[in-house]
């Protein structure tokens, strides 16, 4: 098959679609991505991309649109978000090129896919929206706008027509069916559960130890939702012990404000940032933890039943993870059987991190080993591939 594929971010932006597209490609695909030039997390365009139009990667055709690139400050990020929405809109209103279907990864923003439904149309193929992320939800959960205001329903509108241009939805976490349905009223269409694979994978590195016999491990964004300012309150209690590290992998908008907390309570000495550090390198510091970090902010919002990639990569890792979750996600790792569950304040962060670091052996391999278990069963790379794969194949037969 032909698949023109939409999505604002791909690598080296560090996204689970590029890995997507690499395989459908090894599957016998014609993959042609339409996305924009490299800068989430780079605070710019990322050097020597400026003048990059077309290249290949992997086999993958990618063509990059023009965007203004996103930094610390709203004005860049809406500034961001509308200039790709734009671009690839005017893009792909013209695209002549036949295609037997589109498929767009729906993260923020969901305005960044609605190019493909235009292509879509135009050209009568089947579209698909891989929902990764509910809008408009999302806009308020982090606090940007307010529930009932009239940017929520300009937004609420702008979605609901959005997710309705397309033929199927697929929902990367159960939950997210109960949003179409109760929120944004949508009852007839096709909603399938395909969950996203996970965006990297083991490196067995053996050879590679941390200095210290306790490493706890946190590799992802450090945004609003994901506590590391909670994480880091936390750690004042660890702050006089010379057997344990906390690690940082990634950056965010609350980078600057983890670090103040960190000089603020004298933790230098057992909280080791790391930077942001490329899948292929990253495993082997995931392979070497104690324990890893899955956190995700509670609350009422659908947002918050999201199952976050970094859940599903965790599990694949055969380490026990210390969860500051609820919904979909906790639903999942209990049911996996090795984790240690705590609230959002930093006293239950910390009893939650001594507990880990206080069990034997055997059980902390225990408890990774079930966690692998569970992923293999549920979440292997290949067998989401399947899935997707799947349903690209009836909509062509249909």
């Amino acid at each position: 098959m032909k698949i023109l594929v939409v999505c604002q971010y791909y690598y080296p932006e560090n996204v689970a679609i590029s890995p997507m597209c690499e395989s459908l490609v090894r599957r016998g695909h014609d993959v042609q991505v339409i996305t924009g030039k490299p800068n989430y997390d780079f605070g710019r365009i990322l050097e020597g991309y400026e003048k990059i139009t077309d290249e290949v990667i992997n086999g993958v055709k990618v063509h990059r649109l023009n965007l203004v690139p996103r930094t610390t400050s709203k004005l860049s990020l809406i500034r961001n978000y509308l200039s790709f929405w734009r671009n690839a809109k005017r893009y792909l209103s013209h695209l002549e090129d036949e295609y037997d279907l589109v498929y767009s990864m729906e993260m923020s923003p969901l305005m960044a896919v609605e190019g493909g439904g235009v292509y879509a149309k135009k050209h009568n193929v089947p579209f698909f929206i891989h929902c990764l992320d509910l809008w408009p939800e999302s806009v308020v959960f982090t606090g940007h706008v307010k529930k009932g205001s009239l940017i929520y329903k300009y937004l609420y509108k702008w979605s609901r027509r959005i997710y309705l241009s397309a033929d199927e939805i697929l929902i990367s976490s159960p939950s997210f069916g109960d949003y179409f349905e109760k929120v944004l009223k949508i009852t007839d269409m096709k909603i399938k559960m395909v969950p996203q694979p996970p965006l990297f994978n083991p490196i067995d590195d053996p050879s590679f130890r941390f200095k210290k016999k306790y490493n706890i491990v946190y590799a992802g964004n450090l945004g609003t939702l994901q506590l590391m300012e909670n994480y880091a309150q936390s750690l004042a209690k660890f702050k006089d012990r010379d057997d344990f590290t906390f690690h940082i992998f990634g950056k965010g908008v609350r980078l600057d404000s983890v670090y103040d907390i960190i000089k603020e309570k004298g933790l230098e000495n057992i909280v080791e940032y790391h930077g942001v550090v490329p899948n292929e390198k990253l495993g082997k510091y995931l392979n070497a933890a104690t324990a890893l970090v899955v956190p995700l902010k509670n609350g009422d919002s659908p947002v918050s039943l999201t199952i976050p990639n970094k859940l599903i990569s965790s599990l694949s890792y055969s380490k026990p993870i210390i969860a500051t979750i609820g919904g979909d996600g906790r639903k999942i790792l209990e049911e996996a059987n090795g984790s240690l569950f705590s609230g959002e304040e930093p006293e239950d962060i910390a009893r939650m991190i001594e507990e880990v670091i206080s069990l034997p052996e055997e059980k902390l391999k225990e408890m990774g080993e079930n966690n692998h278990a569970y992923f293999l069963k549920h979440f292997e790379f290949e067998a989401v591939m399947d899935q997707l794969e799947k349903e690209f194949i009836v909509s062509k037969k249909n």
